[in-house]
Formats: structure tokens, C-alpha cells, sequence
């Protein structure tokens, strides 16, 4: 069935988007919910419905955005670089098992504030996610639409059941790696080749 809707090439690049957005995703919800966690329970689904609505219009920006700079001679070999010092700390953080805490600041005095907060955390950490899947989809938009709304889904759903997987089966975690690893890759390979006329 999956075969005759889409090709190898496009079946090869679907399996690394999903992978992608497996070990990538899990980490916007995450702040979400400790941002929220700050909050009394009558605000708490406020917050992060709020948190997660602002989340998912900053990452169809970040995405559509990434999609058209990343056909930019030049910018792949920036966003290969990027992607490969976040092959490297993700090896260092989930791979390793490296206790990381994460260091937000939250003023729960302001409901504002406090979406604001989830919105900065979020584009920081959105920013390897919309790479990875806009590196892997290249010129399949479609592709791209796909993982877009995949990240999106796993973030507002299954977030902590995707970050107990990852520690229960390392598998998915270095299957994750190596797809990152190889989007990296061909897009510094991709514009060497540009630049040097190869």
C-alpha cells in the first residue's frame, strides 16, 4: 500500500523525517508542561494550550522560512555544520544518558509571561527539529507538510511516552542519530559540491 503511494526515494526520506521528529520532538512538550507545572490547575491547560497553539504557528514559520533558505547556496553547509554539533549533543545527552537539567527561569506571577517563556524555549529548541525535517524533505514539500504535522502532533500528545521509549530502547535514539548524521551530510555535500563545481 505504502509502496504504491509513495516511491523508495520518498519511502527512504519519510523513515528519517519520522525518526527525526521521534528523538527531536519530545523535548518542546517537555518545557511546555514544566512551564505549566509552575501554574495553579485552573491556568495550568491555559498554558499550555496557549503554550503549544504559539509553539505550532512558530514552527510553520520556522519551517517555511528553513525550507526557502536552506535552497540558498551556502546556507546548507551552515545548516550541515549546525546539524552536526546537534548530532553531537544529542550523542552527549540521550545516547550517554547525560543528566540535563534544564535551566527556565519562570515568573508565574504573569499568565503572559509565562507564554512568552514557553515560546522562547520553544524556538530554541524547535530550530533542530525544523532543520533536520527540512534537510531530509529537500524539494518534497509534501514530505516536508508531513513532518511538520508530525512534529507538531508529537509534541502536543506524546511527548513524555516518546522520551520513555528513547530511554527503554537506545535503538531508536541511534537510529535517530544516524538520520540526522545523514541529512547533515548531504547537505555539506550538497553545496561543496555547488561551490567547488564538482
Amino acid at each position: 500500500m505504502l509502496a504504491e503511494l509513495f516511491s523508495p526515494e520518498q519511502l527512504a526520506i519519510l523513515s528519517q523525517i519520522i525518526f527525526i521528529d521521534l528523538v527531536l520532538a519530545g523535548d518542546n512538550a517537555i518545557i511546555i508542561g514544566m512551564v505549566a507545572s509552575k501554574f495553579p490547575p485552573d491556568q495550568r491547560k491555559k498554558v499550555i494550550f496557549w503554550g503549544i497553539g504559539g509553539a505550532v504557528i512558530l514552527r510553520i514559520i520556522l519551517t517555511l522560512l528553513t525550507a526557502y533558505l536552506l535552497q540558498i547556496t551556502g546556507l546548507r553547509l551552515i545548516g550541515g555544520l549546525l546539524l552536526l554539533y546537534i548530532v553531537y549533543k544529542l550523542y552527549v545527552d540521550v545516547i550517554k544518558g547525560a543528566e540535563q537539567e534544564e535551566d527556565i527561569k519562570v515568573d508565574n506571577s504573569s499568565f503572559l509571561k509565562a507564554i512568552w517563556t514557553v515560546l522562547l524555549a520553544d524556538f530554541t529548541m524547535s530550530l533542530d527539529n525544523v532543520l533536520g525535517v527540512a534537510g531530509a524533505a529537500g524539494d518534497h514539500y509534501g514530505l516536508l507538510i508531513f513532518g511538520l504535522a508530525l512534529s507538531i502532533v508529537l509534541m502536543a500528545t506524546a511527548a513524555n511516552l516518546i522520551s520513555g521509549w528513547i530511554k527503554k530502547y537506545k535503538w531508536i535514539a541511534w537510529v535517530g542519530l544516524f538520520a540526522i548524521l545523514i541529512v547533515a551530510v548531504q547537505l555539506i555535500y550538497t553545496d561543496i559540491r555547488i561551490i567547488f563545481n564538482v
